[in-house]
């Protein structure tokens, strides 16, 4: 860490009284944000999706339930993988303690993946995750809500995704989140979608690092979330006795 200028009790209290009035500024314009956000157009879902979840085919009403709303975590798991994506696995250590909240007021969460449902349900269980996650392998529900690519968008280098095309990431799968919302008539809407460090709202773990003296320290590394780990690989809470862990 840098040097840093120690002041008097005084002086700490004015500069953080100075930083107090930028963080209110922050929280008006993220509350303004998050009204424009619930004012988006909705665009209606016209396709039938069915998906492989724990209690047999599923459709995308199904997994309403008795909500009006649904949010949906593209979590990325190639077919082709046998573990889930570090970073989504990251944001998944979240799920379980929110989602009993927000199913609260009157709305539905769900995970889906490409990858077959043996494997999600086998990495769920050692992560030791509770919430609801489904297979999308026979669908195009990955490709059309722009979290998985066609192989010739890859083989161009173009792949479509958080509303604009990119080059400078490889791979088949992308993160995700998006929201829908179902009428009393049984009409789907597309509601909302983010992507990319849009995701980083979710993250509270972030919300942490984000006030301590480092910060998320991450500046030197070869990318962002070089540090992260899933949270089973982790060996900082490992105690060594005589060479035995």
């Amino acid at each position: 860490m840098t040097n840093r200028e120690v002041v008097s009790h005084q002086e700490w209290i004015e500069a953080r009284q100075a930083l107090l009035q930028r963080e209110k500024e922050f929280t008006r314009l993220r509350d303004e944000l998050a009204a424009a956000r619930r004012e988006l157009p909705w665009e209606s879902v016209e396709r039938e999706y069915v998906f492989d979840g724990p209690h047999g085919r599923e459709s995308l009403a199904d997994l309403f339930g008795a909500a009006d709303q649904l949010i949906v975590y593209h979590f990325m798991f190639d077919p082709d993988w046998d573990e889930g994506c570090v970073a989504c696995s990251f944001m998944a250590d979240h799920f379980n303690p929110a989602t009993i909240h927000v199913e609260q007021r009157n709305a539905a969460f769900v995970a889906i993946s490409r990858a077959p449902l043996t494997k999600l349900q086998a990495y769920r269980e050692r992560m030791g995750w509770n919430f609801k996650w489904l297979s999308s392998n026979e669908s195009t529900f990955n490709f059309d809500y722009g979290v998985s690519f066609p192989p010739e968008a890859l083989e161009a280098g173009q792949r479509q995704y958080n509303y604009t095309v990119q080059s400078q990431f490889d791979g088949a799968e992308a993160p995700g989140l998006s929201v829908f919302y179902k009428d009393e008539s049984g009409r789907i809407f597309h509601t909302y979608s983010t992507y990319a460090r849009g995701l980083e709202d979710f993250l509270g773990a972030y919300r942490f690092l984000d006030v301590l003296p480092n910060g998320r320290d991450e500046d030197g590394l070869q990318w962002s979330m070089a540090w992260l780990q899933r949270h089973d690989q982790y060996d900082a809470g490992l105690v060594k006795i005589d060479g035995i862990e």
